[in-house]
């Protein structure tokens, strides 16, 4: 008997396991492929690993703006090596999961698991009960009933997230159906490996819901690479060697179906538990529960944000109601990332997000260039720290970078957002010098 069971090696369920078996719960975690989830094994870290080759890349081709030559050769990216380093650096981090969980006593069952009711679920011929369950099983991409995609995919001429980071060869032509994060640092990618680029994106902008004027800039950056975009396009139908949208089409030599995820909800018995289902996902409350006792749900199946990073906290939110420690699940300050080069981050609310829930803001947009460390380092001068503010409080709702260590300068503004600290507390806050990071302090006087 288990103190929970858990379905689902990802973020959010290894997470949890970690937890709870170190709080000296007996935990079962279920697994059907490899323990890391999409995030590690064909998302977050394997992505990651082929943008900073793309980054090194970059300096290499520009290192004579730095005062940095080559010897005259101009460098190439060896996308085999690349590969290869990436599947090291999964299976590192994979075995390093796998022995967090062998250190926490969690035992660790492979397969398909199936669910016969809130406290008892089958894995092949074994049974396994538990006082408590756990859903984390993730998502799967989004496939759209477009004229010749099934086609496309059963061929390989149309890839998704997964296909994407193995293939063997550099596309001469690749085509992205969806201008989304993983779209976009795909696109980066494989642009600076030697691909035509095309992105075609149904929506007016680029990344989704970011801050139009970040979006702007990183399009406009990206066509300074070759990347081409097609705004405001649908596509309409796939054929052997080309996509056809609304009023033309462009070749391709592969396609990179990227225009979202969606809960992976079916297949493994979850109608056994009359649960709530919402516009696709599983309803849960602040502390990650479903309608029935003792069955949670975290991580990309509950629909809430499908970030690795908000499964994390979801899990340590449930776990510690299991516990009967205080805590809830607070979403306003959950950060997102493009890691391209350059870096955006976001967190908190856009100006139009802001207006749609009725709040009066104030923002301020600080050039880059204020920053003595940006300079020195860039040879580019369009990045931007925007702050935005609650005109009514003062407090901090709301910051966007564009430009380099965005990803590391976000952590401290989803702080401030999450303590809900006025513009004046910040004030206060001594950011070292010099660092990247004052572009805030820069900000906050201006408000």
């Amino acid at each position: 008997m288990f103190d929970l069971i858990i379905i689902g090696g990802g973020p959010g369920g290894y997470m949890a396991a970690e937890r709870a078996g170190h709080a000296g719960l007996k935990v079962l975690l279920i697994e059907k492929r490899a323990l890391g989830g999409v995030c590690l094994n064909e998302g977050c870290i394997p992505s990651k690993t082929l943008l900073h080759s793309a980054k090194l890349y970059d300096y290499a081709a520009h290192g004579n703006e730095y005062g940095v030559y080559s010897g005259g050769s101009r460098p190439e990216i060896d996308h085999k090596l690349v590969i290869e380093r990436k599947n090291k650096v999964v299976e590192k981090l994979v075995s390093g999961v796998s022995a967090l969980m062998k250190a926490k006593k969690v035992t660790v069952v492979y397969g398909e698991a199936q669910i016969i009711d809130s406290g008892t679920v089958k894995v092949g011929d074994e049974v396994y009960n538990g006082s408590r369950l756990m859903i984390a099983t993730g998502s799967v991409p989004v496939i759209p009933p477009i004229d010749g995609l099934a086609e496309g995919l059963s061929k390989g001429f149309v890839i998704t997230s997964r296909e994407i980071l193995d293939l063997e060869k550099v596309p001469k032509h690749l085509t992205v159906i969806g201008g989304g994060v993983v779209g976009l640092e795909m696109a980066s990618y494989y642009s600076a490996a030697g691909s035509k680029v095309t992105v075609i994106e149904m929506l007016h902008q680029i990344a989704g819901a970011m801050d139009t004027e970040i979006s702007d800039l990183l399009m406009k950056s990206y066509e300074k690479k070759g990347i081409e975009f097609l705004l405001d396009t649908k596509v309409t139908a796939i054929t052997k060697d080309s996509v056809i949208y609304d009023g033309g089409s462009v070749k391709a030599n592969k396609v990179l179906l990227s225009i979202g995820r969606k809960p992976f909800i079916e297949g493994f018995g979850l109608e056994n538990l009359d649960l709530v289902i919402k516009n696709g996902a599983i309803e849960t409350d602040s502390i990650g529960l479903t309608n029935r006792p003792n069955v949670y749900a975290v991580g990309d199946v509950n629909g809430r944000y499908m970030l690795a990073h908000a499964a994390y906290r979801e899990a340590e939110v449930a776990v510690s109601h299991m516990l009967g420690e205080s805590d809830t699940m607070c979403y306003d300050a959950v950060p997102s990332v493009i890691y391209t080069s350059p870096e955006v981050a976001s967190v908190g609310e856009t100006e139009k997000s802001a207006k749609a829930r009725g709040i009066d803001t104030t923002s301020v947009t600080v050039p880059m260039v204020y920053s003595g460390r940006y300079v020195a380092e860039n040879t580019a001068t369009d990045g931007i720290c925007k702050v935005i503010i609650n005109k009514e409080h003062r407090n901090i709702i709301g910051v966007h970078l564009y430009g380099s260590y965005a990803s590391e300068i976000i952590t401290s503004a989803c702080m401030m957002i999450e303590m809900q600290m006025r513009v004046e507390e910040v004030q206060k806050f001594i950011f070292p010098h010099p660092t990247v990071s004052e572009m805030i302090r820069e900000a906050v006087f201006r408000l």
